[in-house]
């Protein structure tokens, strides 16, 4: 997870956890995320991360310390950001939708029935959901049945429970569309 400077935060964590945190310097690079998001984070940048935890807060330059975090820089710097972002709208009504959304995952309901729900009309929907949340109602939808699945994973679920309960027809369509998002199935990711 990465988090700038300045942007105040909690943390909810599911399943087995170990976290480790590095602080950077706010302007120790130029390339550094401006927005929290989550990044891949790959075997070097997870002993980078290992290893920067144990450094001196003050430490010379061109010492050994100094070359851990500049390449810690660099590859954080080329790690993709994962699929994770799941913006909260303002609008009241858009909330209601994703409350309902996040409360249960697998509602197969489509944008015309929310948006008669809500007394508006579904081009309607689509456009504050581009607005409000950046993406499209069928992607914010996507995006909260990966978190929701990825934490039920985290406790040990089995793939099937968790592919029929957000409501895809089978395990494989479930398993496609992890594997596109993530690159590995569900069975691979922690």
């Amino acid at each position: 997870m990465w988090i700038p400077a300045g942007v105040q935060h909690w943390i909810r964590m599911a399943g087995d956890v170990r976290m480790r945190t590095v602080y950077i310097e706010s302007g120790a690079a130029a390339h550094l995320p401006d927005a929290c998001c989550v990044l891949r984070v790959s075997s070097l940048l997870r002993e980078l991360i290992l290893a920067a935890v144990d450094l001196p807060l003050d430490y010379p330059e061109g010492s050994r310390a100094m070359r851990i975090m500049d390449l810690l820089l660099l590859e954080v710097d080329a790690e993709p950001v994962l699929p994770l972002h799941l913006p909260r709208p303002e609008d009241a009504r858009l909330r209601r939708v994703c409350d309902a959304l996040l409360a249960e995952p697998g509602d197969a309901r489509g944008a015309k029935e929310w948006a008669e729900g809500l007394g508006m009309h579904e081009k309607t929907l689509h456009g504050l959901f581009l607005r409000e949340a950046g993406m499209s109602f069928g992607r914010w939808r996507q995006q909260a049945r990966l978190v929701a699945a990825l934490e039920r994973l985290a406790r040990g679920e089995r793939v099937l429970d968790i592919a029929l309960d957000l409501g895809y027809s089978n395990p494989r369509a479930f398993a496609a569309m992890f594997r596109k998002q993530f690159g590995v199935p569900p069975s691979g990711f922690f």
